[in-house]
């Protein structure tokens, strides 16, 4: 079979690139290795930009679709000391500019706004391979193939269409989380519901930290942030929730019971993710008929911005390939001069928010940069 437009990968960066085409009368076909939109769990909270996700969605013609979808009061940040003291503590009033969705949700209104059949779901890609002439041949894990005049790899971390422009792969960073939630939160665990608040925690020391969020339903989502090496996680037991749990918490041996219980009294099985990330300022040579976005073109440190940067990676390629409809080279090119640099920028960004969030002078360092950032005029 033969596309025109074909995106692998039908997270938010994906489908913000189908719907902007969409939108623009431009045909195109996602595929999508999960076997249908709920067959596994969508991730947390997300924080919508006002430069980079927002104008995504508005690009998408689902503003309303997504203030619909807004938890208010989620923007609230505190920062507080192993001990449990709360030494920053910033209420939501209304005025920020990142509110706050459930990522499921908002993948959720990008695929009711596609045409029907335009995701083809179970297809799971095995590999790539250039046919000439800016063509390429997708090769699916049942066999099938799909050939295309233009690829777009929206596919993570650890893209199989990456190979097609660049031999680099995502390195680890010497830092991986323990995903945990504890359901009904302000019922069943109040201490720690208190602790973190109406929105978000970050209980942080050097090379640790607790990171939580405030969800719907009162469930409290954490990321249990652990500096090691892959052999140090590799010899806790996953497959022993408590063991793990035990094991997990015992590098937070004297911080404060109510974090703490953030590990320990988890309902749900602690999940390990090891970080990854490409070198700052990761780049290809054009290839033609082939390219990038997100996490597959540019992943990096969770900083906040990854899936808003593939939301906007998304919707400024979409824009170039409308600009551009007889010239995909032009616009591909457009593209690519523009993410690279934006890209780096943030991947940088990210990198100085994880030494003053992990580094030796954690948590005082990001408070600090907290205070002058509201400092600055």
């Amino acid at each position: 079979m033969t596309t025109d437009v074909t995106i692998i990968g039908a997270g938010l960066g994906g489908l913000t690139l189908a719907r902007v085409l969409h939108v623009h009368g431009i045909p195109a076909t996602v595929y999508e290795a999960d076997a249908s939109p709920t067959a596994r769990a969508q991730g947390g909270m997300l924080d919508i930009h006002e430069d980079t996700g927002q104008p995504a969605l508005r690009a998408a013609g689902l503003m309303d679709e997504f203030r619909s979808l807004v938890l208010e009061g989620r923007q609230a940040l505190r920062i507080l000391d192993r001990d449990g003291a709360v030494l920053f503590d910033e209420p939501d009033d209304g005025t920020g500019g990142r509110p706050e969705v459930q990522r499921g949700e908002l993948r959720q209104i990008l695929l009711d706004s596609l045409p029907a059949g335009t995701v083809r779901w179970g297809h799971k890609v095995s590999g790539t391979r250039a046919l000439g002439d800016g063509r390429h041949e997708v090769t699916f894990a049942d066999g099938t193939t799909v050939t295309t005049s233009l690829l777009v790899g929206a596919d993570g971390a650890w893209s199989r269409v990456r190979p097609l422009l660049s031999a680099t792969p995502p390195e680890y960073t010497g830092m991986s989380v323990v995903e945990t939630y504890l359901l009904d939160g302000g019922t069943r665990h109040p201490a720690s519901a208190k602790a973190v608040g109406g929105g978000s925690l970050l209980a942080l020391a050097p090379g640790r930290g607790v990171v939580a969020h405030r969800e719907k339903g009162g469930t409290l989502h954490t990321y249990v942030m652990l500096t090691g090496t892959r052999d140090w996680f590799a010899a806790v037991d996953f497959t022993d929730e408590a063991e793990a749990r035990d094991r997990i918490a015992r590098e937070f041996d004297g911080w404060a019971p109510e974090l703490t219980a953030l590990i320990t009294d988890a309902d749900t099985a602690p999940v390990l993710r090891p970080l990854h990330a490409l070198p700052i300022g990761h780049r290809w040579d054009r290839v033609p008929g082939v390219t990038l976005l997100g996490d597959a073109a540019h992943l990096s440190v969770p900083n906040g911005e990854g899936a808003n940067l593939a939301m906007y990676d998304g919707s400024e390629l979409g824009k170039a390939l409308a600009a551009h409809p007889d010239d995909v080279e032009a616009a591909l090119t457009e593209y690519e001069r523009a993410m690279f640099p934006r890209a780096a920028g943030a991947a940088a960004d990210g990198t100085r928010l994880h030494e003053l969030m992990f580094g030796d002078g954690a948590p005082h360092s990001l408070i600090t940069a907290f205070t002058d950032d509201e400092q600055t005029p």
